[in-house]
């Protein structure tokens, strides 16, 4: 297998691993990195969240032209050196804010000042440089795959590809929650610098070992780019079926957007979100291929209609925790097991829809530019985490508010006490994606079957 592919393949596998690490390893608690460490409220958090996760899945086309241009080497070696540079300043800024005596941190918990001080808007610019810098991972890493595999070796090029993806993200979550427990809050800090030191490692191996001879093609110009983009925003059935599938993401962004704060507050700061988060790439590692082989004789839309099916009913299971009493389930708090139950749920759901979207969006492409659509096939994600973690903040302080902003336990649980009608709201945004999947499906055959008798 080592000798079906080069050396620049190999590597940039491997630091794709690292910014992966990297990535997950911030990514799942910087909802409670902005609001504990920053001061932010659940809705600003959720709006910075969502805003740097949704640019993140905008941002790659475009950048990727860039990396045409001066070449996939300059790009990553630019990508990892911005990755530095970001999640460093995401651990040095508070650092450096407090030192100059403009917060203060009080022993392991909470810097107090910053929730008062515009200050602590200075760290858009430094989340700015993790975007462009993650844009570039994205477009170059994938195009390195592609550039240094051949029609015979790219099915298992993208294989390892997406196992090093995994694998990365697994360790990353894993990562966050002893820090976070034994540091409090400084944890979060730290948690920055370790993120730092991954890409770092990436940057200091791309720099001396990634060399590649497949430098052909020059790639799109933005204006070009910009008409593509015009082009899928004109064609209704596209952007329609990108609109319906976000709400299947908007769902699984919850994992990340609400899921962290709502079992550290419901259950305590012994809750393991990281943990938690883990069975996703867990089940989907074990069960894609799965229900892709199981599900290859009936139709894409038919497989990505099953999944609609269940992203309700995961949200549901996920609001049962607070429901069913407090006894311990194997071991585990209620909310835990039926957050580890939903999350499970979720990622059956990807295993019926991710794979087999790519495949209809490109039959749903004019001939002949399904390249050029497919650039756009990951607008669901810009849409869905839009509004994923915004609507996440609104939620959290309705029904899931901060514990801090309460003077005694009592006025807390009574706080609390309807915190699961936050998953309500998702079950009845999955169900109405659901139904507008079936209506999707059942007109555009029509209008097909009209267009194919009158051909």
């Amino acid at each position: 297998m080592f000798k079906n592919f080069t050396k620049a393949f190999w590597v940039a596998n491997s630091v794709e691993l690292l910014e992966r690490l990297a990535y997950y390893a911030v990514f799942i608690v910087i909802t409670i990195y902005l609001s504990n460490v920053w001061g932010f409220s659940d809705i600003e958090a959720g709006f910075i969240s969502g805003t740097f996760s949704a640019f993140l899945y905008l941002l790659p086309t475009f950048v990727g032209a860039y990396a045409d241009k001066i070449g996939f080497r300059s790009a990553i070696v630019l990508a990892f050196g911005l990755l530095t540079l970001g999640y460093g300043g995401l651990g040095i800024l508070p650092t450096l804010l407090e030192s100059a005596g403009l917060v203060k941190y009080e022993m392991i918990t909470t810097f107090n000042g910053l929730n008062t001080s515009n200050l602590r808007w200075t760290i858009v610019p430094v989340l700015l440089l993790i975007v462009v810098g993650g844009s570039f991972i994205k477009a170059v890493i994938s195009g390195t795959v592609a550039r240094e595999t051949t029609s015979e070796t790219r099915a298992r090029g993208f294989a390892i590809f997406y196992m090093m993806v995994n694998i990365g993200a697994f360790i990353g979550k894993t990562v966050v929650d002893p820090l976070r427990k034994s540091l409090g809050d400084q944890g979060l800090v730290y948690l920055n610098f370790f993120s730092a030191g991954m890409t770092l490692a990436a940057l200091v191996t791309v720099f001396f070992l990634y060399k590649s001879v497949k430098t052909e093609g020059q790639g799109k110009s933005f204006a070009e780019i910009g008409r593509g983009l015009l082009k899928v925003v004109q064609n209704g059935r596209l952007i329609l079926l990108i609109l319906i599938i976000s709400g299947f993401w908007l769902i699984q962004g919850q994992m990340y957007a609400t899921m962290p704060k709502y079992v550290i507050r419901m259950i305590g700061e012994d809750a393991s979100p990281g943990w938690y988060a883990n069975v996703n790439p867990f089940v989907v590692f074990v069960l894609v291929n799965f229900i892709t082989s199981f599900m290859k004789k009936r139709t894409a839309l038919f497989s990505m209609t099953i999944g609609m099916l269940i992203i309700p009913l995961s949200a549901l299971a996920m609001s049962f925790g607070t429901q069913i009493g407090t006894d311990f389930i194997l071991g585990m708090h209620p909310v835990a097991f039926m957050m580890i139950i939903g999350i499970a749920m979720q990622a059956i759901a990807e295993c019926f829809i991710s794979p087999r979207f790519l495949e209809y969006f490109s039959l749903q492409s004019p001939k002949g530019e399904e390249g050029l659509y497919l650039g756009f096939s990951h607008l669901h994600s810009f849409f869905s985490y839009l509004f994923a973690f915004g609507l996440s903040g609104i939620l959290l302080e309705k029904y899931c508010p901060d514990p801090r902003n309460f003077a005694s336990t009592e006025a807390y649980t009574a706080a609390t006490a309807q915190a699961h009608y936050i998953w309500y709201v998702f079950v009845g945004i999955g169900l109405v994606s659901f139904f507008a999947l079936l209506i999707y499906g059942y007109v555009t055959r029509r209008i097909d079957k009209k267009a194919l008798e009158n051909a």
